[in-house]
């Protein structure tokens, strides 16, 4: 899977956050460090903070803070705000159905592929990509 640019920014975002601890951040700064259109970032933010992932704090010193902590924030769950699941039973040749029972000449191989992509977003975290 591709990852769509409002996805690719959230996860950079959502990295940079991480990484700057339990201080929250500024949506300029965040913006600035990232190359990320100020608009376009608040915009993921707020999507970001809907889902429950980052926590908007008000004030002084206020900011964006993750809500989950980065070794159970999961690929999966900050990419899944922004994705919808793939349409069950859509062939990777056409829009012609294939299921288990009517595969396409792809079907076992893609869904073996499928697969161990969703096993890999569901288990790797954000902490996972910061390493040590």
């Amino acid at each position: 899977m591709m990852l769509s640019q409002t996805a690719e920014y959230a996860l950079r975002t959502v990295a940079f956050v991480a990484g700057q601890g339990d201080q929250p951040v500024r949506i300029d700064e965040m913006a600035a460090a990232l190359g990320i259109p100020r608009n376009y970032l608040s915009k993921t933010l707020h999507a970001l903070t809907r889902a429950g992932v980052t926590a908007s704090v008000s004030g002084r010193g206020g900011g964006f803070a993750l809500a989950v902590p980065p070794y159970r924030l999961t690929l999966a769950r900050l990419i899944g705000v922004f994705h919808d699941e793939e349409e069950p039973g859509r062939c990777l040749l056409g829009d012609r159905p294939c299921t288990g029972d009517l595969p396409c000449p792809a079907h076992q191989r893609w869904s073996q592929l499928h697969l161990a992509h969703e096993h890999a977003l569901r288990s790797t975290t954000i902490a996972d990509l910061l390493g040590p």
